[in-house]
């Protein structure tokens, strides 16, 4: 089971953190990623984090403003989203992949377990 909170209200600008707690899998064999999906439209990848935290791959939409990182420790995962604008407004989707492929995957159907989902506004 995927938990996601953290999302809000904030102006553009401004910084938001997200938290995704995994339960039920040993949470350091799968990959993690976060998903949005805004109002009328598909759902997107985000970012993705590798089973040791190694590895990041980032949307071109958010490289450089966000950044995903792991605790295996606390079965947590994270994205930490800085200088958000109007656009990034969506629910967020935490999503786990339990994998023996050593490449992230950025496409919906390759992650078998999604959170609830958490919203972000932001405001222009």
């Amino acid at each position: 089971q995927l938990q996601a909170s953290g999302g809000g209200l904030v102006q553009a600008g401004g910084s938001l953190r997200l938290s995704c707690a995994a339960s039920g899998r040993t949470f350091s064999w799968i990959d993690m990623a976060w998903f949005r999906q805004a109002p009328g439209k598909e759902r997107e990848f985000v970012a993705a984090i590798s089973r040791s935290g190694l590895s990041t791959y980032y949307a071109d939409s958010v490289k450089v403003r966000f950044t995903i990182s792991r605790d295996n420790a606390k079965n947590h995962v994270y994205l930490q989203m800085n200088s958000l604008k109007f656009e990034d407004t969506a629910v967020y989707y935490c999503a786990a992949r339990e994998t023996l492929s050593s490449t992230l995957a950025t496409m919906t159907p390759a992650y078998g377990y999604w959170g609830q989902g958490t919203l972000v506004t932001v405001s222009s």
